[in-house]
């Protein structure tokens, strides 16, 4: 904001502090324009010029002002217009100073782009001066990037990552949208955890609600558990009946071990390549994304991995009409190597696509002939949908639908919350019946009152606002727009996903499938310049991963393939350079 804004009633007269000549005296009537304006000539004392700003007028008191009439300090020279004729504001005066006219002439900016502040600041510098205030005091106090970076670097321990080369600090969401200290807008195609979009005013309103009235745990009574509950069962598998409700995805896959063990009487346990499944010491365990990454400490003797069903990189391609049983089939040798180390087998657990994996989805029947032999050898089938579900994938509600395979337990996370710590177990009567073996399950905070209510009304609102059938929609737009962009740039290797869960991945040489993990962060770093939000994931972080929350609309999906566009333009050269 370039200018002192001054609130009084409308017809509040307006005088000139200073002896002044008009410059202009119009009537900008445009809506959140200036209605009535007037800019006023002026020199010092040492015969240098400048010039005032007076917006928000009533432009009839200044109808009779003519360009080089001259008004004397203190005389009347308009008055402030109501919200019918001063563009659209609640009254008040809009109060500025210039130094030039060579720019902009008479129709000044009243605000100026963060990017070129220091230009506009110089040309239009703080007016308080002009009125004997205190300039700190008539100065937004806007939050530092720099200052955060460094309080959070002394506070937080180094492992805590940050998002992007350059960090965005984000005060402000809504729908699809992220905005950061000074107002800018970015798109966010990134953030799956506002599932229903940011801000939404259904929850807000939940939330101050029950704030004010009760928000207790699972050992009182309150119908919202129960109703939330059932709104779960009411859109899975019948077979899955009973529900445990926990703080998070990674504390719900916790508590996923602790009913496949109690079930089986077993440990063994067969995970996804670089799979990830929570930051608990447990889930740790199952995650070879974090045991086989940096200063992880390797699989324990219980786990087995067995390799993703890539279409695009493993044995058998997008062609092969029987890979997903193909894919299956290495899980009869995990189930021998666990064997051989003396465990039997408790269960498998995968995301139904794996996400932190690549953003891939698998070919059809693989999870239906993996949960096939589980069951076989006496195990237990895990779904984690924390990625996927609710209406993510568009055309269907889970990712386990897309693959014809009813697992034995589901696993929920952030998205079910739309930002409010919320984690969900929904499991088989039995499997809950095994688990009920005198250990008492609790969680402070899982399954409270205002977190039912939200994750109840985060459901309904998919349904309601018809986020699923958008997911469908703008996912094929941009599954199509990928697909073209594809056509046009070398370093896009592979596109897939469904509905809202897509991937891009780049790589340096089409027939060598070399991975471009250094271009990957580029372009994801210089769609953060754009304001447009993505990640990268993947073994070799070389994926562009788009997950955005289920609001985003059709222009906002041309504008991010029209900038991925031109950055894979870049991308190029550098790729070309090297």
């Amino acid at each position: 904001h370039l200018g002192i804004d001054v609130f009084a009633p409308d017809g509040q007269d307006v005088f000139a502090p200073y002896d002044g000549i008009v410059v202009s005296a119009v009537d900008r009537a445009q809506r959140l324009d200036y209605g009535g304006v007037v800019v006023l000539a002026h020199k010092t004392a040492h015969g240098d010029d400048f010039y005032t700003l007076y917006g928000h007028l009533d432009p009839h008191t200044i109808a009779t002002l003519t360009p080089g009439q001259t008004i004397n300090k203190g005389a009347k020279f308009a008055a402030l217009g109501s919200v019918e004729v001063n563009g659209g504001w609640q009254p008040h005066l809009h109060f500025q100073l210039g130094l030039s006219l060579i720019v902009h002439g008479d129709d000044w900016p009243g605000v100026a782009d963060p990017d070129d502040v220091i230009f506009y600041a110089a040309l239009y510098p703080n007016p308080a001066i002009l009125l004997g205030l205190d300039e700190v005091q008539m100065t937004y106090e806007i939050a530092s990037t720099e200052t955060a970076q460094t309080d959070r670097a002394e506070r937080f321990g180094a492992n805590l990552k940050l998002s992007y080369k350059a960090p965005v600090m984000l005060l402000r969401g809504w729908r699809n949208y992220l905005y950061d200290q000074y107002g800018r807008t970015y798109l966010d195609a990134y953030n799956n955890v506002p599932h229903v979009g940011h801000a939404h005013p259904r929850l807000r309103e939940i939330a101050a609600r029950q704030l004010g009235l009760i928000n207790t745990n699972t050992r009182y009574l309150h119908p919202a558990q129960a109703e939330f509950a059932a709104a779960l069962q009411k859109r899975l598998p019948q077979d899955l009946t009973h529900c445990y409700f926990v703080t998070s995805g990674s504390e719900a896959n916790e508590l996923a071990l602790r009913l496949a063990r109690a079930h089986t009487g077993a440990r063994g346990m067969i995970v996804q390549e670089h799979g990830y499944h929570g930051h608990t010491t447990g889930t740790i365990d199952i995650s070879p994304y974090k045991f086989n990454g940096p200063g992880g400490g390797g699989a324990p003797d219980w786990v087995q991995t067995v390799e993703v069903a890539d279409p695009y990189r493993g044995r058998y391609g997008y062609d092969d009409l029987a890979a997903g049983p193909k894919y299956a089939a290495p899980v009869d040798d995990a189930l021998m190597a666990l064997c051989d180390r003396g465990h039997q087998l408790c269960a498998f657990i995968a995301e139904s696509y794996p996400s932190v994996g690549g953003q891939i989805e698998p070919p059809a029947g693989y999870l239906a002939a993996v949960y096939e032999k589980i069951r076989a050898a006496g195990g237990v089938c895990i779904a984690d949908e924390v990625q996927t579900g609710l209406g993510r994938l568009g055309d269907a509600y889970w990712g386990f639908a897309t693959q014809n395979a009813t697992p034995d337990m589901v696993i929920l996370g952030k998205p079910v919350g739309n930002g409010h710590p919320i984690g969900v177990v929904v499991t088989t009567a039995a499997i809950a019946e095994s688990f009920a073996n005198g250990i008492e399950f609790f969680s402070t905070f899982g399954g409270t009152t205002l977190a039912c209510l939200i994750g109840a009304e985060v459901l309904q609102i998919v349904d309601d606002e018809g986020l699923q059938e958008n997911a469908s929609k703008t996912g094929a737009q941009l599954l199509a727009g990928f697909r073209k962009l594809q056509s046009s740039h070398d370093l896009i290797g592979d596109v897939r996903g469904r509905g809202l869960f897509l991937g891009v991945e780049l790589v340096s040489d089409r027939k060598t499938k070399s991975p471009a993990t250094a271009l990957a962060g580029y372009v994801a770093n210089r769609m953060r310049k754009e304001r447009i939000l993505i990640g990268t994931d993947g073994p070799f972080d070389n994926v562009l991963k788009i997950r955005p929350p289920l609001t985003i609309g059709v222009e906002d999906c041309e504008l991010l393939l029209d900038r991925l566009d031109q950055v894979l333009c870049e991308a190029e050269l550098i790729n070309q350079d090297r």
